[in-house]
């Protein structure tokens, strides 16, 4: 009976992974929302725009719900003069900023497209809303299925707050480690790996309504350069573009994405020119609709960026970037100019209405697919606990759980046994106070905490090395002070000596929160017993850390990316646990750890 059970149980697991391997691989002629184009919603829409609101249909203007009543009027006048197609939302909260969608769509003529960069969700821009790992984290995880169910509930996030669009995956191979905007941003340098893992993404958001957008095309993951404060240049060949940069776009586009966003880039081997590949009719015609293929939604990343805006005057840049083949200007800075270089344009020949009239299609196409042909405005009722749900939070939990990643284990040091006969130091560094790592480790058995600063003193440090002495097992958590995973150690010689010395020590766990490429910089790293990756620092990555080195979590991550030459992309070591994420048992106790986490409990102890 029981081999019959497994058998049943094996049998359904091939047949769903069958499926969902096969619902990636299968190609999709055109993105659904183009059915729409010549609908009687989209004939009728377009009988009531002139030449000029066809043309600002194309525009989106950027948005925030943290600033003042000024620029609410800023943006409303935008709407009620120059009948702009969509707006960005940026920083802000999720009820101020549903209030003022509300009161944009009420004053638009043609209901507002809204957009959002959401990459690791809401909690990109928004307070009081939830973030994900960040992609460099879920480039780690092993199972795409639960890459997708994130981007699902992203999407149920995003619809929840009125908007239709997610500027994201970023799809990007980041194959430098210097680089300074894509990075941990990035599912890591395996091209293979990177598509896999954003077309799992794009297929959460776009069967769920939102569409995604494929980032920064044709592949910004290869430069050292911050297209926000310069335009960067990638001096490859076409050969080597074909087959690294390009190649998860290819594979995005044949699994039918919605969108894709053009980055500000300088490629000689596919525009000599030298102008931005916002700009590039070579890059945005010629390549991506041309020989790529694709009949979706084009982007341009912002228009306010340096990257682009540098010797191109606004409004004219944004006339040379709808030339170049784009459907949609984000970002854009001076909308009555735009409006009017574009319509020179037109009257010039350079481009035909007919063209402009395609391309409004294709946004008002885009509208009815969001389901704004019958807009509803957005209920404010419970909208905060809406976007926090517990089903979110145990996502974001089994996420994370997923992603850690175990690169050493010499001797099986972790888990860490036999508590009852060890003297367990725990360390945080960068940390003054204690941690919630240290306070989930105490939870497991007798420890001892020490907390460094990232500058130290000498004195400070001969007196802990002292104090260790004393110690069976010494574990060390190197915690992030940024909000975001840069790759940066930005902690004193004396401290990096000090690392390199306990990892050397017999009996050293480090637990790194922080971005895999620091590791390059932390000689000897590599020596401790135990190493563990989480690849950021929050509350539910520290409290999973501690539960794994004492075996109370699997843990299945690979690298997404090389480091130095102390580990390889696709290194990891997997280590079982009392419990599986997606075990009822698990299910429970992340609960139970969410309500009651470090409180007592009537009849248990949430450890």
């Amino acid at each position: 009976m029981m081999m019959r059970l497994f058998s049943l149980c094996f049998i359904s697991k091939m047949l769903l992974f069958g499926s969902i391997l096969y619902a990636q691989e299968k190609p999709l002629k055109t993105p659904e929302f183009l059915h729409y184009q010549n609908s009687t919603w989209v004939d009728s829409i377009m009988e009531t725009l002139s030449p000029d609101e066809r043309i600002a249909q194309l525009i989106m203007v950027a948005a925030f719900s943290n600033r003042g009543e000024d620029h609410k009027q800023e943006i409303l006048k935008l709407i009620n003069e120059q009948k702009i197609g969509g707006v960005i939302f940026f920083q802000g909260g999720p009820v101020r900023q549903a209030k003022l969608m509300n009161e944009y769509q009420a004053a638009s003529k043609v209901p507002l497209l809204g957009a959002i960069d959401a990459e690791w969700g809401l909690g990109m821009r928004l307070d009081s809303t939830i973030s994900f790992p960040f992609q460099m984290a879920l480039g780690a995880v092993q199972n795409n299925t639960i890459i997708y169910k994130m981007g699902a509930e992203v999407a149920r996030q995003i619809k929840r707050v009125g908007l239709h669009l997610n500027f994201a995956p970023v799809v990007d191979v980041n194959n430098n480690a210097e680089n300074p905007v894509i990075n941990y941003r990035s599912f890591g340098e395996n091209k293979y790996k990177v598509a896999k893992k954003g077309i799992a993404y794009m297929r959460g958001l776009q069967d769920h309504g939102v569409l995604p957008t494929a980032k920064h095309f044709p592949g910004h993951g290869d430069t050292d350069t911050d297209s926000h404060l310069a335009l960067p240049q990638i001096l490859h060949s076409r050969e080597r573009l074909d087959t690294l940069e390009l190649y998860p776009f290819r594979q995005l586009i044949k699994a039918g994405i919605g969108g894709v966003m053009v980055a500000h880039l300088d490629i000689p081997a596919l525009d000599p020119s030298g102008v931005p590949s916002t700009l590039s009719a070579k890059i945005i015609t010629e390549l991506l609709k041309d020989e790529l293929g694709f009949e979706g939604l084009i982007v341009t990343d912002a228009m306010n960026m340096k990257g682009v805006t540098k010797d191109n005057l606004p409004g004219i840049v944004d006339k040379d970037a709808i030339l170049a083949g784009n459907d949609l200007l984000e970002f854009t800075e001076d909308v009555p100019r735009a409006i009017t270089e574009i319509s020179q344009a037109v009257k010039m020949g350079l481009i035909s209405q007919e063209e402009i009239d395609r391309r409004c299609r294709k946004i008002l196409a885009l509208k009815q697919w969001s389901g704004l042909d019958n807009y509803v405005p957005i209920s404010l009722k419970n909208l905060t606990e809406d976007l926090n749900t517990s089903k979110a939070k145990l996502l974001n939990r089994n996420l994370a759980a997923a992603s850690l990643t175990l690169l050493k284990n010499t001797e099986k040091i972790i888990p860490v046994k036999g508590l009852d006969t060890l003297q367990i130091a725990v360390i945080s560094v960068g940390k003054e106070n204690t941690t919630v790592f240290q306070n989930s480790m105490g939870l497991y058995g007798k420890t001892t905490n020490f907390n460094v600063s990232n500058q130290p003193s000498e004195e400070e440090l001969k007196t802990l090395k002292d104090k260790l002495q004393s110690f069976n097992i010494v574990i060390t958590g190197i915690h992030d002070e940024e909000i975001r995973p840069y790759n940066k150690l930005k902690m004193s010689d004396s401290l990096q000596k000090f690392i390199s010395e306990l990892a050397e020590m017999k009996n050293s766990v480090i637990a790194l929160f922080k971005n895999p490429y620091v590791m390059k910089d932390i000689n000897n790293i590599e020596a401790a017993s135990g190493l563990l990756l989480t690849y950021q620092d929050t509350p539910e990555a520290e409290n999973l850390a501690a539960r794994a080195i004492f075996g109370k979590v699997r843990v299945s991550g690979k690298l997404p990316v090389s480091v130095a030459n102390k580990f390889r992309e696709g290194d990891g070591l997997w280590l079982g646990g009392s419990f599986n994420a997606n075990t009822p048992c698990f299910k429970m106790q992340a609960w139970l750890q969410e309500h009651f986490y470090n409180q007592p409990v009537p009849w248990c102890l949430i450890r």
